[in-house]
């Protein structure tokens, strides 16, 4: 079996469950949502064998253009990312009423397949095809079931899909110049390419330019807080869970190998832009009034630090990064969902509404904690393991990174147990209907979140097993 079976299998699961009627369709979604991370545990074991499970031919004749799908141990993790946390999302919705139920969670499989499509592309032009692809149906998903006013809704998803689309055509340019260098767009041919600095210089902006949107980097980021909020709560897990690690994969599997040269003249500045998206989206966060904004803020926060980490430009910082882009995916999507909750109840997303809701639904507190206090590195939790880690990285570049990158902690702290305090403590408001603990489809989201980020918060081997090889890989292209 090769990688091409999981793609098939998601395409396949997006067209069945579109035509599979209204009625019927999440069940349907959830059923490939959970083949697709079953296959995807398979391949794990054939990879961990020694088998493999690579898929090469020849697509394009003029220009050369190669189908070639490689699954090394980054493109696994991202891959199990991806795989584990879609069948989460659909089963997420399950609470919720859609028009036209199918397209919703049709539009989600394909959209799964788009991304998954982007971690295992090993060739520039399809590679950048998955890329586009995966634009499409969070579009949608965003225009049609996302949530207050439809103008507004709509100027805020064109706007994400301008920038992220503008962004994607430099991408694109550089593939053009790098194929005229190579002859091919294959990964390993662009790896051995011997470009001057002044070439690299232009690639590696181009490919910023396209990665900072989507991660996204200050000042690229203003799409982010109104896409979060506007999109409805499926949208939002997909976008922060699984579609911005595109950008953050992206920049360790093609930019910082491609262009070394112009990474390590530009790293002081890049680190520099992570860490203040750090500070920048933690103080936003700290002003904001409702739930979804807050915690989009936080998430431009997190990935802030994720990016240092990654233009750290050592095994320390790529091994963290990783580690805490799969830690972020799980942390986020359970935060989005607990506000989803909240929302099916109170039908408001203003914290100041809310309150009182740990003495109705205590099961519902306890989990929702164990999440915030995840969200802010408390040790024994996924995200502490992959934080601690970015931190040693930027130590070793400058202290003082590693400081100023370590607020994140502190506001982090701040700002989600302020919110924490508001949103569930105090007393029960007269005003507000009774607040229904936790239902059985909801603890199976919220237990198989924690479940992830106690396991690999306590025992993280597997994951950095998995990816060291890849990461060294990497380092020594960097490093050449």
């Amino acid at each position: 079996m090769d990688v091409t079976y999981l793609l098939i299998l998601l395409l396949a699961g997006a067209f069945v469950t579109y035509f599979s009627g209204d009625k019927a369709a999440p069940k349907v979604a959830l059923f490939f949502g959970l083949a697709s991370l079953g296959v995807s545990v398979y391949l794990l074991n054939l990879y961990n064998a020694g088998q493999d499970i690579n898929f090469s031919c020849p697509w394009i004749t003029k220009p050369s253009i190669s189908f070639a799908l490689t699954a090394d141990g980054l493109s696994m993790a991202m891959i199990l990312l991806t795989t584990a946390l879609t069948p989460i999302i659909i089963l997420s919705g399950f609470g919720n009423q859609f028009k036209n139920t199918k397209s919703i969670y049709a539009l989600i499989l394909f959209m799964s397949f788009a991304m998954a499509g982007t971690f295992l592309a090993s060739d520039g032009l399809l590679y950048y095809i998955f890329w586009e692809l995966s634009l499409i149906p969070i579009y949608f998903i965003a225009l049609i079931w996302g949530n207050g006013d439809a103008e507004e809704r709509k100027k805020a998803v064109v706007k994400f899909f301008i920038y992220t689309f503008a962004g994607s055509l430099f991408m694109l340019t550089a593939f053009v110049y790098l194929y005229q260098k190579a002859g091919s767009l294959l990964i390993e041919d662009l790896y051995k390419l011997d470009l001057s600095a002044n070439e690299q210089l232009w690639i590696f902006a181009a490919f910023f330019l396209a990665y900072a949107i989507k991660i996204p980097i200050i000042p690229f980021h203003t799409w982010q807080a109104n896409v979060y909020q506007k999109a409805p709560t499926m949208g939002t897990m997909l976008l922060s869970g699984i579609m911005l690690k595109m950008g953050l994969y992206s920049v360790i599997r093609w930019q910082l190998p491609i262009a070394p040269f112009a990474a390590k003249e530009y790293k002081d500045i890049l680190i520099v832009l992570g860490i203040a998206g750090v500070i920048y989206g933690s103080i936003l966060a700290l002003r904001q009034k409702n739930l979804k904004k807050l915690l989009a803020y936080s998430s431009l926060a997190h990935v802030g630090l994720i990016a240092a980490g990654a233009y750290a430009l050592n095994a320390d910082g790529l091994n963290g990064a990783v580690l805490q882009m799969i830690a972020h995916g799980f942390v986020v999507v359970g935060l989005f969902f607990a506000a989803e909750i909240i929302f099916r109840r109170f039908e408001t997303r203003t914290i100041s509404e809310m309150g009182g809701i740990r003495l109705q639904a205590p099961k519902f507190t306890s989990m929702f904690m164990i999440l915030v206090l995840a969200s802010v590195a408390l040790p024994s939790t996924f995200n502490f393991v992959g934080e601690f880690t970015v931190l040693y990285s930027l130590s070793h570049v400058d202290v003082m990174y590693a400081v100023f990158g370590g607020t994140t902690i502190i506001f982090g702290a701040y700002y989600m147990l302020k919110m924490f305090q508001q949103v569930m403590l105090g007393d029960v408001s007269k005003k507000r209907n009774a607040f229904a603990d936790i239902n059985a489809t909801e603890a199976i989201v919220m237990v198989s979140i924690i479940g992830i980020l106690f396991f690999f918060g306590m025992y993280p081997k597997p994951i950095t097993d998995l990816i060291a090889p890849s990461i060294e890989n990497i380092v020594s292209h960097i490093n050449r």
